[in-house]
């Protein structure tokens, strides 16, 4: 189904290495990735190229050679940081929550906050899933697999505490169906903010299982 275009807010570039990054070459190559993200965004992996990079950083080639060999070490940087981020925050936020359904809601939360504020990032990884090659590509579909482990196990969690028989493999594919696209469509004046946004998401899926085998919704 096709979505109306939703009226976009001001992009803010935020620097995708972590706030740790103090010396001066890790300052400027998140500011590298930073333009990298939206090069990719524009005209997508294949059709960007280093001097379409180069020119964006305001670097001579030379220049950006000095900080990464390609545009396909600049993808993986991005990919990379993007899901270990991701993976080590959830870890953190799960460790102090046994409720299977809070648990739940903690895993879209923490999706979204992050990608929220990082739309053209998601976008990016989105549509160059499977653009890294030469056992780069291996180590983020490892990284990606772990994340769609830690989601399967909730949702199985969830089907056994509360006794409900569903697919959780189709239960967890349709969540990233939902999260993984907000860039097409997210409004902040219309969707609200991240928090807003995690919790009519998880009313969606954790009432619609619940629904459908007589539980009652919980309520927030």
């Amino acid at each position: 189904m096709a979505t109306t275009p939703a009226t976009r807010a001001p992009r803010r570039r935020r620097n995708v290495l972590p706030a740790a990054a103090t010396t001066r070459f890790d300052r400027r190559l998140g500011q590298i990735l930073d333009h990298a993200i939206e090069v990719f965004c524009e005209k997508g992996y294949e059709g960007a190229s280093m001097r379409d990079l180069s020119r964006a950083t305001g670097m001579s080639l030379a220049g950006l050679y000095h900080y990464v060999q390609s545009k396909e070490r600049l993808l993986y940087l991005i990919q990379k940081h993007s899901f270990t981020t991701i993976l080590e925050r959830l870890k953190t936020r799960l460790e102090r929550v046994t409720d299977p359904e809070e648990r739940v809601r903690i895993f879209i939360q923490n999706h979204l906050q992050y990608f929220v504020s990082n739309q053209q990032g998601l976008k990016v990884l989105a549509h160059e899933d499977d653009s890294l090659k030469n056992g780069l590509g291996a180590e983020i579909a490892g990284i990606k697999r772990e994340y769609y482990r830690i989601c399967l196990g909730l949702m199985e969690d969830l089907r056994r505490e509360c006794g409900f028989d569903f697919n959780a493999r189709t239960a967890v594919m349709s969540l990233f169906g939902m999260i993984n696209w907000i860039y097409t469509w997210y409004n902040p004046r219309v969707d609200g903010n991240a928090e807003t946004l995690a919790e009519q998401m998880g009313n969606i899926v954790l009432y619609g299982i619940g629904i459908a085998h007589g539980g009652k919704p919980r309520k927030r």
